[in-house]
């Protein structure tokens, strides 16, 4: 009996280890990659170039009408039953907490919906024609038809490729699934937002990978191998948009943040490619 409690602890010694290791590696990754600053300079992105507010103007109304009654809905049919489950953990304050908990379940609601239907072209438009503002054209002409005048919005023409998936059952359910973490104190609410930030990070370049006509395996592994950067930004771009009625916003100034990542792989790759093609004309030669 004592040898196998020895032996099991030790097991969860080692596993453990090998847990925090990995955590260890994917937080230095991010470190190094500088992923977390994207969400940032998105920001600032898209508030110093107008022509990209164009798809969000255009979407404005129909957002704050689907918020306004997701709001009034959930305040009216839930906040009672959650502040009585907040009352036991925050005591007084839960009148507060149960207050911002429905906005961003609201929030998080309402975005769900609308990026799916309301605002998924507008997005999709604002991802590419960061792009094109970046001049990456060459790869947007991979997935739509460009315009040869105009600025960086009104140049997009047809999409030639199909836009982001719609609908996914399985980010709603894991919402739900991870929302009762938010009634442990602090550590709870941290968990949560870097749960929501892996999920939301494996999605930030849907665009990109469709664009570079990448099989779902070659995703997989590039998402596999780059885990700790795509958390990180999707950890710092689930925060912002927690905030409410500013979620909205910041929903489109990730996805600016999204394209001038994938921007900058995308010139690192021609780079690279533009450094090795003499390397390998000049060894092609020496074959011949």
């Amino acid at each position: 009996m004592g040898n196998r409690l020895a032996e099991r602890a030790q097991e969860c010694s080692c596993c453990s280890k090998e847990d925090y290791d990995k955590a260890r590696v994917l937080l230095n990754d991010a470190a190094r990659s500088g992923s977390y600053w994207y969400p940032i300079k998105g920001i600032f992105y898209f508030a110093a170039h107008p022509a990209l507010w164009k798809p969000l103007r255009s979407k404005l109304a129909p957002y704050l009408t689907l918020y306004s009654g997701v709001l009034g809905s959930m305040f009216f049919f839930t906040y009672l039953p959650q502040l009585a489950v907040m009352a036991v953990v925050n005591g007084p304050l839960a009148v507060f907490t149960t207050a911002l908990l429905i906005l961003n379940e609201s929030s998080t609601i309402t975005m769900t919906i609308s990026k799916n239907y309301i605002l998924r072209d507008a997005i999709l438009d604002t991802f590419d024609g960061t792009l094109v503002a970046r001049n990456s054209t060459e790869i947007v002409s991979q997935g739509r038809e460009l315009k040869p005048r105009g600025d960086s919005i009104d140049r997009l023409g047809k999409a030639l490729k199909a836009p982001f998936k719609k609908f996914s059952l399985n980010k709603l359910v894991r919402y739900v699934i991870y929302l009762p973490l938010n009634f442990i104190p602090v550590i709870g609410t941290v968990v949560f937002v870097v749960l929501r930030g892996r999920s939301r990070g494996d999605a930030v370049h849907d665009r990109y990978f469709q664009l570079k006509g990448w099989s779902k395996s070659t995703r997989s592994q590039w998402l596999k191998d780059h885990q700790g950067p795509y958390t990180a930004f999707g950890t710092v771009a689930t925060l912002l948009e927690m905030i409410p009625l500013a979620s909205v916003f910041f929903s489109f100034s990730n996805t600016v943040g999204a394209a001038l990542w994938a921007a900058d792989i995308e010139a690192k790759e021609v780079e690279m490619f533009k450094s090795t093609a003499p390397e390998l004309r000049e060894t092609a030669k020496k074959a011949e």
